[in-house]
């Protein structure tokens, strides 16, 4: 893990207690991911991944039942899922719907302000042919992930999720998307530029191309270890994920 003594948290979750339907499936998240830094949860599919980003990201079924979330210092638990965005946050989704009667040129122009060129951003993700077409509609796996960072890097938001971004993609498609990744992240440019990140993965495949600072292990609806990214893969890889509930005693 990479230390940054003096980088401050972009994000904090203050004992997050979140439910879905009447079912409480988060129960208490205390974790922290810090400005310029890129942290990782794993977890087993059903663990709460998702649920955690999607409260997060402020989506009205996720319902914070009790403690904050707090972003750049403020407080945004209460904050609408569009205010978020504004502020700074994004999201690549792990299974982004389809949008019939809106082009994937229109989501690049409506997420930059239209401040980006739409043809040159696509070009990078090998995706242009894909502009006039409805947002993923008859879109592959890897297409579909694609422009969903094509409209992430026309947000530039200062704070990413990636929902499982190497989930339905084969080989080739995920070598692009840690390029874009890394692109979106800024991990190729100056370091004090960094954007924050937060990669959610059962496989942790993402990580041969994409680098990151600090792991988490959500089971069950509760954060029971971390440290290094890629030893605590390596523990699960070896031992399975129920190794790590070692941890919680």
């Amino acid at each position: 893990m990479t230390e940054k003594n003096n980088a401050l948290p972009i994000l904090e979750l203050d004992n997050l207690k979140v439910k879905v339907g009447g079912q409480e499936i988060l129960h208490g998240i205390d974790c922290e991911v810090k400005q310029g830094e890129t942290y990782v949860l794993f977890g087993p599919n059903g663990s709460g991944k998702t649920s955690l980003v999607m409260a997060i990201m402020g989506a009205p079924a996720w319902k914070v039942t009790s403690g904050k979330i707090w972003f750049k210092g403020k407080d945004i638990t209460k904050v609408p899922m569009s205010e978020r965005a504004r502020r700074g946050i994004g999201m690549l989704f792990q299974r982004p719907p389809t949008v019939r009667g809106v082009t994937t040129r229109k989501m690049v122009e409506i997420a930059s302000n239209r401040r980006a060129n739409p043809e040159a951003l696509a070009s990078r993700l090998q995706v242009t042919s894909l502009l006039d077409r409805d947002i993923n509609h008859g879109f592959s796996g890897g297409e579909i992930k694609r422009t969903e960072i094509l409209q992430l890097l026309a947000q530039q938001p200062a704070f990413i999720m990636f929902d499982e971004p190497e989930s339905g993609v084969d080989l080739e498609n995920i070598v692009l998307i840690g390029q874009a990744m890394n692109e979106l992240l800024g991990n190729e440019t100056d370091p004090q530029q960094k954007r924050s990140g937060l990669i959610i993965t059962h496989t942790g495949h993402i990580l041969k191309y994409v680098p990151a600072d600090r792991g988490y292990v959500l089971l069950d609806g509760k954060i029971i270890c971390s440290g290094s990214p890629m030893k605590v893969l390596k523990q699960i890889e070896e031992n399975g994920y129920e190794r790590c509930r070692k941890c919680e005693k």
